[in-house]
C-alpha cells in the first residue's frame, strides 16, 4: 500500500471525501461502486467494485472460445481493466488498464471497428491495437468490453466476428444482471 500524505476527516454523516486527484488517477467516477475491505491492523481499504470481475473465471473461458473461433487475440475487460485474455500472454495484460483513448469511445455504447488509418491502443503498455471493441451493457450501464486485438496477419474483423463479439457482450451482460 502506498501513502498519499492526504488526511481527511469523517463528517457527521460518516462520509469521507476521496480527493479529486486520486479519483482522476484511479478513474473513479461519480456513482462508481466501491468495495470496502478491512484487516486486523485497523486498515480500511476501498477498491473499485467490478461486477464483471466476479465472472473472471467464466470470462476467461469465454475469451478462449472467442479467440479460437475468430483467430483474433481477445480481451474481456471491466470498465477500465483487463479481467480475461486469450491469444496473448495473460501476464502481459491481466489487471492492466485499457487505453485512455478507448475508454471514452466505449462509454458511447457503440461498437468500435478500427480502420487502416485508425490506431487505438487497447491496453497500456501493449503493442497490439484494437481491431474491434464491443461495450458490455448491463442494466443500461457500460460495465466492460469485449475486445478483438489486431491479428498476426492484420486481417480485418468480418461481420461474423462483429456478431460473435456482440453476442459475447450480450451474454456476459445477461450473466451480470442475474
Amino acid at each position: 500500500m502506498k501513502a498519499t500524505g492526504i488526511v481527511r476527516r469523517i463528517d457527521d454523516l460518516g462520509r469521507v471525501v476521496i480527493p479529486k486527484e486520486i479519483r482522476r488517477t484511479m478513474r473513479i467516477r461519480e456513482g462508481d461502486p466501491l468495495e470496502i475491505y478491512t484487516d486486523n491492523d485497523g486498515e480500511v481499504i476501498f477498491k473499485k467494485y467490478s461486477p464483471i470481475g466476479e465472472l473472471s473465471n467464466f470470462a476467461a473461458q469465454f475469451a478462449e472460445i472467442l479467440g479460437k473461433s475468430s483467430d483474433f487475440p481477445v480481451l474481456i475487460t471491466d470498465r477500465d481493466r483487463v479481467i480475461a485474455a486469450h491469444g496473448i500472454p495473460r501476464k502481459e495484460v491481466l489487471e492492466r488498464r485499457i487505453g485512455e483513448e478507448l475508454e471514452p469511445l466505449l462509454e458511447q455504447r457503440r461498437p468500435i471497428i478500427c480502420s487502416d488509418n485508425q490506431h487505438l491502443k487497447a491496453v497500456d503498455g501493449l503493442e497490439k491495437e484494437v481491431a474491434l471493441a464491443i461495450p458490455i451493457l448491463a442494466a443500461g450501464d457500460m460495465t466492460g468490453s469485449v475486445i478483438f486485438l489486431e491479428s498476426e496477419n492484420h486481417t480485418k474483423p468480418s461481420d461474423a466476428d462483429l456478431k460473435m463479439a456482440q453476442a459475447a457482450g450480450n451474454f456476459l451482460a445477461k450473466q451480470m444482471e442475474e
